[in-house]
């Protein structure tokens, strides 16, 4: 259970978007940084559960079951910087790519499930 929906359950506060996400998982970014992955009104969204940080932007899905954006951002680079990513899913982890330019200047991550 994601710490929005104890929120939820604890105060009895309705989310009314909740109702429509779909948790994925939560991964660790760094090893250490939980990461929640949920898909909302069909697009994509990875937010930093510390403070919110949204890191996909709602992404879509395409047909070979990844997601692909050109909003994707990273926390520890500059606010307005953002990338061409791609994110799968596979058994325990979440792979990330994310692009400057293009598919030029690419780097690629893999966060496992927490």
């Amino acid at each position: 259970m994601n710490k929005l929906t104890v929120l939820a359950l604890v105060t009895g506060v309705s989310f009314g978007t909740m109702a429509q996400a779909e948790v994925i998982g939560t991964y660790l970014r760094n090893g250490e940084e939980p990461i929640s992955a949920r898909v909302e009104d069909g697009l994509l969204y990875c937010t930093r559960i510390s403070d919110g940080f949204e890191m996909c932007n709602g992404m879509v899905k395409r047909e070979d079951g990844s997601w692909n954006g050109d909003k994707m951002k990273n926390p520890d680079m500059p606010r307005f910087m953002s990338f061409n990513g791609t994110i799968n899913f596979a058994e325990g982890e979440m792979q990330l790519q994310g692009c400057l330019a293009g598919k030029s200047m690419c780097k690629s991550l893999s966060w496992p499930a927490e």
